[in-house]
């Protein structure tokens, strides 16, 4: 009777070394023997049948092996390593020189369904993502394990320390009969771990407060900071150590370092952090010496580092003018070289001595070869031709290598309006620093250019609605074109826009075309307009009642041609604008405020010239760097030269005249004042945009206008007046004024200051100076390209005038508040302010104008 021996070998893997031995190359191990392997059998197989599973150990009937020995030891490894079985068993039964091998296995259950408990449901999406708890996962010990580290450590990055992670496994059955369970996971979240004190010790040059206050983001409690909250969060720790270090590295003291932080349980659900300084001494910057530079020399790159012999040691400092992380636009040694060419230079400052306690530098430069572009491609532009875009490119393929260009190309595709700027991605490629080459290829993510208008505000009485189409990509020359049309002719860069403007008391309709490259050779802009409107005479004090007088009003027919070219010179930011402008005005029974020849027309050819800067941020939406000024003039020819009438007469004949008695011969003596209108008007806005802390910005914005005449006998006419107050929508009127928003007062309310006593002028005359100062701090909720929101809280302050003797840019009225926007693609900007006036509307009596509403939708600022 052959001898049976029923051995269970799953125990030798905890006794037997392993090898790299091939399966062919089987050793034995201690007292192996071989054997020829005669029946191999699998129990407990339910997922994958008996023939897989041998398949996965590559054994076969036939194969010799040793037992005990590394093949088998192989075998049961590498089921193991293929995470599908909870338990692994091998039963050897020995018959003379064979052997039947038998697996017992059991199966790793699928993930059935989870369920998470303790935390919100919107939470939950994220835990189930982020760690495939989907259905059909294996589910392992290891998958259980990362989930509850991935789940604690979480809840401690968000302040909650001492929150508790459990996860059961039930098992389930299903249809198929296939092993699965349910996962429980609770989450016991604990309050949030507040900080109730932070100790430093060994601190004698800094004070605990100034110490502290480096701490951006770990506080200790204090009952008076409501705006930061004082829970404990590891990561922001970390980063505020480091802070602190800086600061003393800041103040010469180059060894500052912690010894020792230490946290210590106060309470529940409070903590202590000491922290244990070492200062070491302060230290003083002794010589400064330049090696391997040729491209410029000691002064100037001495100048550039802008540090002295005798200054306090700044660890910080030096390695920001060296090379200042994160930021391309720094002026420091390194783009210094970068922004001339050499991508490829190195800067590294080296203490070569130090005695007592001066430390005397070698700033180490390797300059390289001079880089220049190679390959410069685009990615991502399905509508945008291509020439649309490498037009607007600052790098060319030969060209020296600039790191300004780089981010000027980047910041003008994205004002462009055409992609998104926030996901604007230049990327070097093929870096070449033996050849001195490198290529760039613009990642491009287009978004919806163009957009329906609808725009609306309360004003002048009643609500003022546009409905528009602007088309910001438009192609012209493909208007025709049937096949062009997906589901318009796009991708020129054109803008075609037409608008229809209405209220109870009048109508207006625009046409408009912008081509930004005319000739398509040189970024020269050209711009024509038509326009042409129907204006109503109406009660402005009639509230409620107000009704439009069909029988009184007012056309205008207009258009105008422009060109505006980019400089060169002082930077090629600038920009100068050309236009000549004509508009028809004609009167029909409109005696209205200054318009005493309510029978009559006048005719105004104008030319605007503008010089203009615009070194906006890559986001024109939310920009968050940079500033815009623009400065324009626009002028009528001066026709009271040569026309040869005697303007000084009619100006003497007209004071003379009894304003009601002699309303016939005002008003044909104002027709001949201004058949053709003759003035100027200068205007100044300047905005700049800071970034302050994080995502907060600060918009500080200037405005200034104002509106002469050639000559004072003729004066100032009636039109292309300012008129500040309210929104900025243009409200009712269309005679060419200007809507100046001041928010926290009525539209159009903010009269002259000097007019409050003078009853002759009505409150519909406008004004012919203005300032205003603006400022607007920003923070945006998202910048997707679905939608950009921010929030924002301004304070702003304003005044007009008639004249300019009586100009006093110090007496203003004052308003603050808060405000949202929204900016989508297809529609533009919406957006609504909540301001108070500080002060009372000039000509009326009593205290603050108080709240006012104001909704914009489609204005952009």
């Amino acid at each position: 009777m052959a001898k049976q021996t029923g051995l269970i070998l799953a125990f030798l893997l905890s006794c037997i070394s392993f090898t790299t031995a091939t399966a062919q190359n089987d050793l034995p191990v201690s007292n192996g023997k071989q054997y020829e392997i005669g029946v191999i059998s699998v129990v407990g197989a339910k997922q994958y049948n008996e023939q897989t599973v041998i398949a996965f150990t590559r054994l076969k009937s036939g194969d010799l092996v040793y037992l005990p020995g590394d093949r088998i030891s192989n075998v049961i490894k590498k089921l193991w390593d293929l995470d599908l079985f909870s338990d692994i068993n091998l039963y050897a039964t020995i018959n003379g020189d064979k052997v039947d091998l038998k697996f017992e296995i059991e199966e790793v259950p699928e993930l059935n369904k989870v369920t998470i408990t303790g935390i919100k449901e919107k939470k939950t999406k994220d835990i189930i993502k982020d760690n495939d708890l989907n259905k059909g996962t294996k589910v392992t010990e290891n998958l259980i394990t990362k989930t509850k580290y991935y789940i604690e450590n979480k809840y401690k990055k968000e302040g909650y320390l001492n929150s508790k992670v459990t996860i059961l496994t039930r098992p389930t059955k299903d249809s198929t009969e296939s092993q699965r369970v349910d996962m429980l996971v609770n989450v016991e979240l604990s309050d949030r771990v507040k900080i109730e004190d932070i100790e430093f010790i060994g601190n004698e040059e800094l004070s605990d407060a100034k110490l502290r206050k480096q701490m951006k983001n770990t506080k200790q409690k204090n009952l008076i900071r409501f705006w930061k909250r004082s829970k404990y969060i590891s990561e922001n720790y970390d980063e505020d150590k480091v802070a602190i270090v800086d600061k003393y590295k800041e103040n010469g003291f180059r060894d500052a370092r912690i010894v020792t932080d230490t946290l210590i349980h106060s309470g529940e659900d409070l903590i202590t952090l000491k922290i244990s300084l070492e200062e070491g001494d302060k230290y003083y910057i002794g010589d400064i010496d330049f090696l391997g530079n040729t491209v410029y020399s000691d002064r100037e790159l001495a100048r550039q580092l802008g540090l002295e012999k005798g200054d306090v040691y700044n660890g910080v400092l030096l390695k920001e003018r060296i090379a200042k992380d994160g930021d391309p636009n720094a002026d420091d040694l390194s783009n210094l070289y970068k922004n001339s060419g050499y991508l490829f230079s190195s800067i590294n400052p080296v203490e070569v001595n130090v005695e007592n306690d001066t430390i005397d530098f070698e700033i180490r430069i390797t300059e390289g070869k001079l880089a220049y572009f190679d390959r410069i491609t685009i990615t991502g532009n399905d509508k945008t031709k291509d020439r649309v875009i490498y037009r607007n490119l600052r790098t060319r393929p030969g060209q020296r290598y600039s790191q300004a260009a780089v981010l000027q190309t980047t910041r003008e595709l994205g004002q462009t309006g055409f992609f998104d700027p926030e996901q604007l991605n230049p990327q070097f490629l093929n870096a070449n620093p033996y050849d001195g080459t490198i290529d760039i290829n613009y990642a491009l993510v287009e978004q919806g250019a163009s957009q329906i208008e609808l725009q609306g505000g309360y004003g002048g009485g009643g609500f003022v609605g546009t409905l528009g189409l602007s088309f910001n990509n438009f192609s012209i020359q493909n208007l025709f074109n049937k096949d062009a049309y997906q589901p318009l002719p796009m991708g020129d860069g054109q803008k075609f826009s037409l608008r229809a403007q209405a209220s109870t008391f009048y109508q207006t309709y625009s046409a408009s075309l912008v081509e930004p490259w005319l000739g398509g050779k040189k970024p020269v802009q050209l711009q024509l307009s038509f326009s042409h409107s129907i204006q109503y005479r109406y009660n402005f004090n009639g509230g409620n009642n107000a009704r439009p007088d069909k029988d009184s009003r007012f056309l205008i027919t207009g258009g105008s041609i422009g060109l505006a070219k980019r400089l060169e010179v002082p930077d090629n930011y600038f920009t100068i604008s050309h236009a000549i402008s004509f508009q028809h005005f004609d009167l029909r029974n409109y005696n209205v405020g200054l318009f005493t020849f309510g029978n009559g027309s006048s005719e105004n050819l104008a030319y605007t010239i503008g010089i203009s800067r615009n070194e906006g941020d890559v986001n024109p939406i939310f920009p968050r760097t940079g500033s815009k000024f623009n400065l324009t003039a626009k002028l009528t020819p001066p026709y009271s030269l040569w026309n040869g009438t005697d303007y000084k007469e009619l100006a003497d004949t007209r004071a003379s005249l009894d304003p009601v008695a002699d309303q016939t011969e005002i008003s044909q003596i104002d027709q001949e004042r201004f058949n053709w209108l003759e003035y100027y008007k200068i205007k100044f806005e300047g905005q700049w945009f800071t970034s302050l802390v994080g995502k907060l910005v600060l918009s500080s914005k200037v405005e200034f206008g104002f509106l002469g005449a050639y000559n004072n006998d003729r004066g100032i006419p009636p039109f292309d007046r300012f008129f500040l107050g309210g929104d900025g929508l243009g409200g009712y009127a269309l005679d060419g004024r200007e809507v100046i928003r001041l928010r926290g007062y009525p539209n159009q309310s903010v009269l002259p200051q000097d007019r409050v006593d003078n009853s002759s002028l009505d409150a519909s005359d406008g004004a012919t100076v203005f300032n205003k100062f603006e400022f607007e701090l920003r923070y945006p909720i998202t910048l997707k390209p679905s939608a950009s929101i921010y929030a924002l809280v301004f304070g702003e302050a304003g005044s007009s005038f008639d004249n300019f003797k009586d100009y006093n840019p110090f007496l203003m009225n004052r308003s603050a508040g808060a405000g949202v926007r929204i900016y989508m693609p297809a529609f533009g900007l919406l957006g609504i302010d909540f301001g108070y006036g500080f002060d009372p509307i000039p000509g009326t009596v009593g205290g603050p104008n108080g709240w006012e509403t104001h909704f914009i939708i489609g204005q952009q600022f």
